[in-house]
């Protein structure tokens, strides 16, 4: 990261870091070995929250520690050396340190990887081009281990991912197995996320506003934490509160289209600050690149509850905000909203 702050990280003073509240509730804490009212509380959580986060969750603590202490060692390197393995246009997954949150640049650097690599995608985000690219992942030469720690913790957690899209399947009063076909060629990835100290916290964030993608997201984060949420009935920020091992689970936005708003992605940020450097792991959940997201036809009613969305294609959804990682351009498309359907 650059020493002295440049203007391009600052946001507006109106969308500038303030306080977050700091009280007694915050977003729900589920444990996953309950015999009683797990459901429940997993509907209770996305209705209210979109938010939450789970304990008991089968993830094994060592394979954590592992990829931690990987992300440490890697990000600890000179510039130079973690740029041996950027991420461009052409192939995004590597290392990078110039991300952007609606045209404001992030105080982070990052290190994506596919689950499954290679990743297939869509070339182009032309509707008329049915031409696919592998996307390989990138490893670094140091530190050594890094290419088995980030392998073994990302099955693990894709365990975590599917035992979650079938619990939240079964809230919405679907089959458990529902929505488990829409992720047999799934487009995950992890995303390493690290936050050095930052001399001006009061201007910059480490990730600015914004709702998720994809459809589930799966975070870790260390003991100094920075994630806040906008509280959806007031539109409160509020502190996630680290709690050791726990994982922290956010629906996306294509959760909202599957369930036509019964569950919805709510907006988020991460704040930084001058005195301690702060690292997370995504684990972002995505279908295949082939899947056509739409409102599931068992929740909708023509007449009562009619489908509030067009469907629209995951793939070529992506490769439209993939270019705009790399490129500033007039993006149609870019958007849950841009598929809603007006209301007569």
């Amino acid at each position: 990261m650059v020493d002295v702050v440049d203007s391009a990280y600052f946001h507006a003073t109106e969308h500038r870091p303030k306080h977050a509240i700091t009280e007694a509730e915050t977003i729900p804490l589920i444990d996953l070995s309950a015999e009683s009212n797990l459901l429940a509380d997993i509907r209770d959580a996305s209705n209210e929250w979109g938010f939450f986060q789970v304990v008991n969750h089968g993830v094994s603590l060592e394979l954590r520690r592992n990829i931690e202490s990987a992300a440490r060692e890697f990000f600890a390197q000179s510039k130079e050396e973690k740029g041996k393995v950027k991420k461009d246009e052409a192939n995004p997954m590597g290392y990078y340190d110039s991300e952007h949150t609606k045209d404001v640049k992030d105080w982070k650097e990052v290190f994506d990887l596919a689950v499954e690599s290679p990743m297939v995608m869509p070339v182009s985000h032309d509707p008329d081009d049915k031409e696919l690219v592998e996307f390989h992942n990138q490893w670094p030469g140091y530190p050594p281990n890094f290419w088995e720690a980030c392998q073994e913790y990302a099955l693990e957690v894709k365990n975590l991912a599917f035992k979650l899209l079938q619990l939240i399947s079964k809230s919405l009063g679907l089959p458990e197995n529902h929505l488990d076909g829409f992720f047999k060629d799934h487009t995950s990835f992890i995303r390493i996320n690290h936050y050095p100290p930052c001399p001006t916290p009061d201007a910059a964030f480490g990730i600015g506003p914004h709702k998720d993608s994809g459809g589930l997201t799966i975070l870790a984060q260390d003991d100094v934490g920075g994630l806040e949420v906008k509280r959806k009935e007031d539109g409160a920020w509020i502190r996630v509160e680290p709690i050791p091992d726990a994982y922290i689970v956010n629906l996306g936005a294509i959760l909202q289209v599957w369930s036509n708003d019964i569950y919805q992605s709510v907006e988020h940020r991460a704040v930084v600050n001058s005195e301690r450097e702060r690292f997370s792991i995504g684990f972002f959940f995505n279908p295949a690149h082939y899947v056509n997201v739409e409102p599931q036809r068992e929740l909708i009613d023509d007449q009562k509850n009619p489908a509030k969305y067009r469907p629209y294609n995951w793939g070529k959804f992506g490769a439209t905000r993939r270019r705009s990682t790399f490129k500033k351009f007039d993006v149609k498309y870019n958007q849950i909203s841009d598929f809603k359907i007006a209301a007569e």
